[in-house]
């Protein structure tokens, strides 16, 4: 009779605990825990919710609520960003219109942004020249201090001077390169200028 009241009470130990419990989770060992509360080895574990009958009722996923959170805060960033956008693309398109009267206008401040920068790429080519005129000087004068077997012994000045007047020339022929380069650029901005002046002034209203 004893024997069969604890056996018993061994097999409804674990329905009654079952009963009380609010949560419960099963973790990588193949361990389960209960509790009123999420018990703290649940952590990180997928947690079900039960009712009063031990039936699950809700299933708590700490991974997949985490990868919800990041797909959310993912969205809000990624509208943001299109906000922002949106707004620089309406000021960029006010700024336009303020700036523009007409097709003419972009037409006629491209020439001048040419000419200004045609009169630029005459100026580095003036000094360019000057500076290649100076080089000829220097080589002449260094020809002078050759000795009947070619070696040059120049003084060390002149030596310096040719010396600071290549680096001068080597900068100069680099931006030269950057402001021919410019002119595509130049182009690029008031060919896309124009395009969205058009788009802006022809569309439907």
């Amino acid at each position: 009779m004893l024997k069969t009241t604890m056996l018993a009470a061994l097999m409804i130990a674990p329905l009654g605990a079952l009963a009380q419990a609010t949560y419960r989770c099963t973790t990588a060992d193949g361990k389960k825990y209960y509790g009123s509360t999420i018990p703290m080895q649940c952590m990180g574990h997928r947690v079900e919710q039960l009712n009063s009958q031990g039936l699950v009722v809700r299933r708590i996923d700490p991974e997949g609520e985490q990868k919800e959170r990041e797909e959310k805060a993912a969205a809000a960033a990624k509208a943001k960003e299109e906000e922002a956008a949106t707004r620089e693309e309406s000021r960029r398109n006010r700024a336009l219109l303020a700036t523009y009267t007409s097709e003419r206008d972009i037409d006629d401040s491209r020439a001048r942004a040419l000419a200004d920068h045609r009169s630029a790429v005459q100026d580095v080519e003036t000094k360019i020249d000057a500076l290649k005129n100076r080089r000829a000087g220097y080589d002449k004068e260094r020809e002078f201090y050759k000795d009947k077997k070619g070696n040059s012994q120049p003084p060390a000045k002149l030596v310096e001077d040719i010396n600071s007047l290549e680096v001068d020339l080597k900068v100069q022929e680099e931006l030269l390169a950057t402001k021919k380069k410019e002119v595509d650029l130049i182009n690029a901005r008031y060919d896309q200028d124009k395009k969205r002046y058009i788009q802006l002034t022809r569309r439907p209203k």
